[in-house]
C-alpha cells in the first residue's frame, strides 16, 4: 500500500465517531501484510484473517470477476467446497448486485432478505447476522467483491463497519488485479498447451507426424479445408501429397460427397481429355459408348488431379477453362456441362522451371497456386522416423498376422542416417520387407534393405555414413531391449522383472507404457 493510501485510509477513519485506535491497528497490520506478501492471493487471506481476528467479522471473502462469473478467491472460514458453491453472475443476488452496479451494499439481517442467496450454505437457520458487501475498482472496473458476515449486538455500528470495508477493498484493490492477472495468464498458457496438444495428438486424416514442419501443414489444412479455395500440394515423390489431399477433404463441407482423383502422369496423353471429361460415342476408335469424364462424375464433390506438371499445354489450357468456369464439353460434344467441384492439384515438379522452359502456363500456375500447401521430405523430418516406422510396424504386423515388438538398436541406427530419396512410401516399403524377413518380435539391422546397410557418403548430412540416432532415440531403444530381456526371463512375473532390473513395479509399469511394451 502506497504511503498516500496510508494517509487516505488514516484521514478517512479520524473521521469516525468512536475511536479508530482497532480500526488503525487493522490498517497498520493490512499495510504490514501488503509490504510483505508477493502472493495477491495468500495476501488476500491474511487481510480476512486479520478482520476475523481484529473485528470478529466472520466468512469473509473476495470474489474475483472472470467476464459474467463471480467465484471465490481467497476467504475465511469456508472450506473448498463451500468455496466452489460460491459462485455467482453478475447482478445475481446481493454479490452479483454490488458487481452489477459499483455501490456497496448493507443487509442488517440476512435472514429477512431473500435476495440474499446463501450459495455457501454456512449460514445456520435463524443466525442473526448482518451481511457487507463492497466493490472491488481497478482501473474505473469492478473486477470483484469484498463481503464478510457481522455479528449484531447493541454495540455493533453497522455503518461505521461498512466504511472499514470500503477502505480495505480500496487497499486490497492492486493483490486482486494482480490476481486476476495470473488468473487470465494461466488461462492463456492453458489454451495453448491444449491447442499444441491437439496439434500433436489430432493430426487431420492418416498423416503422421510431429515435427514442425508437419505441425505447420497441419494448421495449413485446418485453415484452407473449411473454404472452397483450390489448393496446390508440392513436394516430392513418396512425401504423402495424396493424404494431405484427403485430410484437406475430411475437414471439408464436402466430405460427404465424391472424391475423384486422377494421376496426370500415369495416363497416355490421347486419352487425358477423355477421362477428365468425358466422351460421347462415336467420337474416336474404340467409343462405343458415351463415357462421364472425372470432372463430371466429382459433381458437388472434389477432383483431385496428382501430378500436374505433366500435363501437356493444351490440356492446359482446356483445363484452366474448367477452373475459371466450371464448364466444360464432353470429347465429341459441342454441348456446355457445369461441375460443381472444389479443385486440389499436387505436383512433385517445379512449376517455376516449367514456366521458364514454356512447358506450363503462367496463368494456369497462377490460377492453381492460391493456397500452396509443401510437404517436407523425410529427411526434413528426422524426428518423425521412429514414429512412422512404428506406425508402419504395427500396419505390416496386423496384415502379415506377426507380432514384432521392437526394433534393434543397429536398426534404428541404419534408419536414421538413412537419406530417404523415396521419403515416407520409402520407409514404408523397408517396413514391409522387414517385418515379412523378421524371423521373431525384433527386427534387426539385417532384416533391412541392402540399401540401408551402407549409407551413401553423398547422402544429406550423413557424414561419411556415420550418423546415428539422437540420444533419447538411443536411450529409449537400449532401455527397451533391456526390459523385454527382464520380461522374458520372468515370464508372467512382473515383481521379478522389476527387481531384476533393480527398479519398483510402478517404475516398470510406467516405463513398459511409455514405451508401448505389453506384458508378455
Amino acid at each position: 500500500m502506497s504511503p498516500v493510501s496510508i494517509q487516505a485510509a488514516t484521514g478517512c477513519m479520524n473521521g469516525m465517531n468512536k475511536s479508530p485506535d482497532l480500526e488503525m491497528i487493522v490498517l497498520q497490520e493490512i499495510s504490514s501484510a501488503i509490504v510483505n506478501e508477493r502472493n495477491g492471493t495468500v495476501l488476500l487471506q491474511h487481510i480476512l484473517d486479520i478482520l476475523y481476528r481484529r473485528m470478529k467479522m466472520l466468512r469473509g471473502t473476495f470474489t474475483i470477476r472472470h467476464g459474467n462469473d463471480l467465484m471465490i478467491e481467497a476467504s475465511h472460514g469456508l472450506d473448498e467446497q463451500e468455496m466452489k458453491r460460491g459462485h455467482y453472475h453478475v447482478g445475481e443476488g446481493i454479490t452479483g448486485h454490488v458487481a452489477e452496479t459499483g455501490r456497496p451494499h448493507v443487509i442488517e439481517d440476512i435472514s429477512r432478505d431473500r435476495r440474499f442467496l446463501n450459495r455457501t450454505r454456512t449460514r445456520k437457520s435463524g443466525e442473526k447476522v448482518a451481511f457487507i458487501c463492497v466493490p472491488i475498482i481497478h482501473l474505473q472496473q469492478v473486477i470483484g467483491t469484498l463481503s464478510i458476515d457481522r455479528p449484531v449486538d447493541a454495540e455493533t455500528d453497522l455503518e461505521r463497519d461498512l466504511k472499514l470495508m470500503q477502505i480495505v477493498g480500496n487497499i486490497a484493490g492492486d493483490a486482486l488485479a494482480a490476481c486476476l492477472q495470473a488468473h487470465e495468464e494461466r488461462e492463456a498458457l492453458v489454451a495453448e498447451n491444449e491447442k499444441l496438444r491437439e496439434l500433436l495428438t489430432s493430426n487431420p486424416g492418416e498423416l503422421i507426424g510431429n515435427c514442425r514442419p508437419m505441425l505447420q501443414v497441419y494448421e495449413q489444412i485446418r485453415q484452407v479445408a473449411p473454404s472452397d479455395a483450390t489448393v496446390l500440394i508440392r513436394g516430392s515423390s513418396g512425401t504423402g501429397k495424396e493424404l494431405v489431399a484427403r485430410a484437406v477433404v475430411n475437414l471439408s463441407a464436402r466430405k460427404d460427397k465424391p472424391l475423384i482423383t486422377m494421376n496426370c502422369a500415369a495416363m497416355p496423353e490421347n486419352l487425358l481429355e477423355s477421362e477428365l471429361f468425358g466422351h460421347e460415342k462415336g467420337s474416336f476408335t474404340g467409343a462405343t459408348s458415351r463415357r462421364i469424364g472425372r470432372a463430371e462424375a466429382a459433381d458437388g464433390g472434389t477432383l483431385f488431379l496428382d501430378e500436374i506438371g505433366d500435363l501437356s499445354l493444351q490440356m492446359q489450357v482446356k483445363l484452366l477453362r474448367f477452373l475459371q468456369e466450371k464448364t466444360f464439353s464432353r470429347v465429341g460434344s459441342n454441348r456446355e456441362l457445369h461441375s460443381d467441384v472444389r479443385f486440389i492439384a499436387a505436383t512433385s515438379r517445379n512449376l517455376e522451371e516449367l514456366m521458364a522452359e514454356n512447358k506450363f502456363r503462367e496463368d494456369l500456375y497462377y490460377r492453381l497456386n492460391i493456397f500452396p500447401i509443401v510437404m517436407p521430405d523425410l529427411i526434413q523430418r528426422k524426428g518423425d522416423i521412429m514414429l512412422l516406422a512404428e506406425h508402419f510396424l504395427s500396419k505390416f504386423n496386423l496384415k502379415y498376422g506377426k507380432h514384432i515388438t521392437r526394433l534393434s538398436t543397429p536398426a534404428i541406427n541404419m534408419l536414421m542416417a538413412y537419406h530417404w530419396p523415396g521419403n515416407v512410401r520409402e520407409l514404408e516399403n523397408c517396413v514391409e520387407r522387414a517385418v515379412i524377413t523378421a524371423q521373431d518380435d525384433c527386427i534387426y539391422g539385417y532384416n533391412l534393405p541392402a540399401s540401408l546397410q551402407m549409407p551413401s557418403s553423398d547422402a544429406p548430412n550423413s557424414r561419411g555414413g556415420e550418423e546415428q540416432a539422437d540420444l533419447p532415440t538411443m536411450v529409449d531403444s537400449f532401455e527397451r531391449e533391456l526390459i523385454v530381456a527382464a520380461l522374458k526371463r520372468s515370464p508372467g512375473n512382473m515383481s521379478a522383472a522389476a527387481r531384476g532390473l533393480g527398479i519398483s513395479p510402478r517404475v516398470l509399469h510406467y516405463k513398459m507404457h511409455r514405451l508401448g511394451l505389453q506384458k508378455l
